[in-house]
């Protein structure tokens, strides 16, 4: 693993507006999938390559920090919800490396572990590298891809490409950069896209979508529960 990249944002901020009404009572990455809460699901990946988890949280954040032992640093965003962009650069002075991953919390996986692709592939010259899966391999997803990925590692937009899975490692002084409070991580890809500083690597397993409720017994199914 690389040293520049050891620490982990586990994305449990947003209000889960897709997976209602599930959601009008329990925040998106407590929801159950095979019988363990999807934050639990991402959480297992982190700590199976030992890496520092931080994890965001702001609707029903009471019960995300009832549920996140004290071994996780958590980050209550208050009172405004900041945002991919937002949310990992409020996080960033608790961080430490030169780069850091990030994980959707509404995604299970069939393969070997996301986290280390990504990890093997990061260079140090890199200012950010995305996690990609083909649409075929793709469960309860019913979007178009986000980027083509060219033989180079290269990427660029294209709704022809392959699926963003959510998992990613970034260049902390890039996000730290962007002069926004709130803001998506998709205003910092625009203009590393522009600079041709975004690589892509593909995971060679399964990526499940749960976003919705219908996702959850399709992504079951994919892990044979």
């Amino acid at each position: 693993m690389p040293e520049s990249a050891n620490d982990i944002l586990i994305f449990g901020a947003g209000f889960g507006t897709r997976m209602a009404p599930l959601t009008e009572t329990t925040p998106k990455p407590l929801i159950e999938v095979a019988g363990a809460p999807l934050i639990d699901h991402a959480i297992g990946l982190a700590r199976d390559l030992a890496l520092n988890i931080h994890v965001n949280a702001h609707y029903l954040a009471d019960q995300m920090v009832a549920h996140l032992p004290p071994t996780i640093t958590t980050h209550v965003e208050y009172p405004d919800i900041l945002d991919t962009g937002g949310g990992l650069k409020s996080a960033l002075p608790k961080m430490h490396g030169e780069a850091v991953v990030t994980l959707n919390s509404d995604a299970v996986w069939s393969g070997p572990n996301p986290l280390g692709i990504l990890l093997d592939a990061w260079r140090d010259d890199m200012s950010a590298l995305l996690l990609l899966v083909p649409v075929e391999q793709t469960v309860g997803y019913a979007r178009k891809g986000n980027f083509f990925l060219g033989q180079d590692g290269s990427l660029s937009r294209s709704p022809d490409g392959q699926v963003y899975t959510g998992a990613q490692i970034i260049r902390r002084d890039v996000v730290a950069a962007h002069p926004g409070r709130v803001f998506s991580l998709n205003a910092v890809w625009d203009r590393l896209l522009g600079e041709g500083k975004v690589a892509g690597v593909t995971y060679p397993g399964r990526w499940a979508d749960v976003g919705t409720p219908s996702g959850i017994p399709l992504a079951e199914a994919m892990l044979n529960v």
